[in-house]
């Protein structure tokens, strides 16, 4: 087998299928040709794109060790900090594929920059807040700024290499976004321990403004610039009624346990389907007239996109709820503090980072079936933590728990890159902004999901059964993600593209 990837080829998009004669539609559009040298992604470039890759990340999650002092300073009940994350999560999913899709049009390094620039801004809005309900505004305005930014960063690598380097930058997008989430933790618990001026967990948002301030003025030299040879007009009602079927799954799965299930969670799970039938309806009868959907149904027919997406889901699941809930056994289980805590999880960030710099090239020679070894790898991580648990708790410290951590984080590592390689894989060159918010959309709903699921089922078994047992419970579950994962890798066609 070579130790190259090639690069894929673009085509044109397949006109939908339909039971009656399809109406006309847009000319095909014509074959890119590869990036020229002048706009090809060098190093210094992708630098700075996976620094604004990184920075939505690690606010997903840096947030999670301030909770005790946010909710000291600012008086917030529990059912307004998990608003906090929600608030985030919700706007951020909502809004990825609109990001995606005004990059297209109106250029890929002008949105990432003007995303970055309202990050920084948002930012501070958050480390200035005074009140809660501040907090959970300014944190809803950082998601949307969050879904300009991120997708910028796939179209871009997407649109501007190709080949091994094309391979290699996605490996490192994979790595980023793995040890980000850790580093959000990390980072979460030094920023807050340090109190650096007295400003305490609202350093955890302030830091953000210096290092967007970086990005931008890197930014605007070394960030190549892409765009779609097709530029699309903007979606109004696919973007209203996406946000309305995102917001109608995670808002009650967020806040639904805490509230006791009202009346109006249980009406916003049963209209949740309902809307993403009529998203799915609309952006059909879009593409059919010829017009442009917001996220063209077409894609889906990719045999890689829907193969990938598949894959997605025991990944995003399993790791999000992994780190909500080791957040809790660490801090209220094993009564670290927030430092400790963080400190605790960085075998598993350093061992991610590692095996994701080395996915690309155990893909180029296993394929497919690198998911499959990386599920065994991690599901052996889960299962020592497990055996762990059962002989040391609750007199556990971090260094017992690191054999597992680092085997979750090397199995972690291979997984996010083969994601995106296989989603990616498949969608054309003029197509990369909606390809990439698509697959950022999917990633970003299945943290939040696996948050509102399993997070949920954790807290629920805790009273009852106690914290030990709600843990082996929750990795247990994990474990048969995993082992779901491994059957899905074995269907993917070996060679990745």
């Amino acid at each position: 087998m070579s130790n190259h990837t090639a690069p894929p080829t673009a085509v044109a998009p397949r006109p939908p299928v339909s039971d009656s004669a399809p109406a006309p539609g847009p000319a095909p559009s014509p074959r890119p040709s590869p990036p020229s040298p002048e706009s090809a992604l060098r190093p210094l470039g992708l630098f700075v794109l996976l620094l604004g890759a990184a920075l939505p990340m690690i606010d997903f999650f840096v947030v999670n060790v301030a909770f005790p002092d946010i909710s000291r300073e600012l008086r917030a009940s529990p059912a307004a900090l998990e608003m906090v994350v929600a608030s985030y999560a919700i706007a951020y999913a909502a809004l990825l594929v609109l990001g995606g899709r005004l990059g297209d049009s109106y250029g890929r390094r002008r949105l990432f920059l003007w995303g970055a620039a309202a990050f920084g801004i948002t930012s501070l809005a958050c480390g200035l807040a005074p009140g809660v309900w501040w907090l959970i505004l300014a944190r809803l305005a950082q998601g949307a700024a969050s879904a300009l930014m991120f997708p910028q960063v796939l179209a871009t690598i997407h649109a501007t290499t190709t080949g091994e380097r094309r391979s290699r930058a996605i490996g490192l997008f994979g790595s980023v976004g793995g040890i980000s989430m850790v580093l959000g933790q990390v980072l979460g618990g030094v920023l807050v321990s340090a109190d650096v001026a007295g400003t305490g967990w609202r350093a955890v948002f302030l830091v953000n403004v210096p290092v967007v301030a970086l990005a931008l003025l890197l930014g605007v030299r070394l960030v190549p610039d892409s765009r779609s040879p097709a530029p699309a007009r903007g979606d109004i009602g696919g973007t209203v009624l996406l946000a309305a079927a995102l917001s109608a799954l995670l808002l009650p799965l967020t806040e639904g346990r805490s509230a006791g299930w009202p009346w109006w969670s249980v009406l916003s799970l049963a209209a949740a389907p309902l809307l993403g039938w009529a998203f799915y309806a609309l952006e059909r009868h879009h593409e059919r007239a010829g017009r442009s959907p917001l996220l063209p149904p077409s894609l889906l027919r990719e045999r890689g996109v829907r193969q990938g997406l598949t894959v997605g889901l025991p990944i995003f699941l399993g790791f999000s709820s992994w780190m909500f809930v080791m957040s809790l056994v660490l801090q209220e289980g094993l009564r670290l503090g927030p430092l400790a805590a963080g400190l605790a999880l960085v075998p598993m960030g350093v061992a991610q980072f590692g095996a994701s710099l080395l996915a690309p090239r155990v893909a180029t020679r296993l394929g497919s079936r690198t998911l499959a070894l990386s599920a065994a790898v991690h599901a052996t991580g889960l299962v020592t933590l497990a055996l762990t648990v059962l002989a040391s708790w609750p007199g556990l410290s971090p260094a017992w728990l690191a054999p597992g951590m680092v085997l979750c984080g090397l199995g972690q590592g291979l997984q996010l890159p083969v994601f995106f390689r296989v989603v990616l894989g498949s969608v054309p060159h003029e197509r990369a902004g909606a390809g990439s918010g698509l697959a950022s959309t999917a990633q970003q709903s299945c943290l939040a999901l696996g948050v509102a699921t399993l997070g949920s089922l954790f807290l629920a078994l805790v009273p009852s059964v106690g914290m030990r047992d709600a843990l082996l419970t929750a990795l247990a579950v994990q474990t048969a993600g995993l082992g779901v994962l491994a059957v899905l890798a074995f269907r993917l066609p070996k060679v990745l593209r």
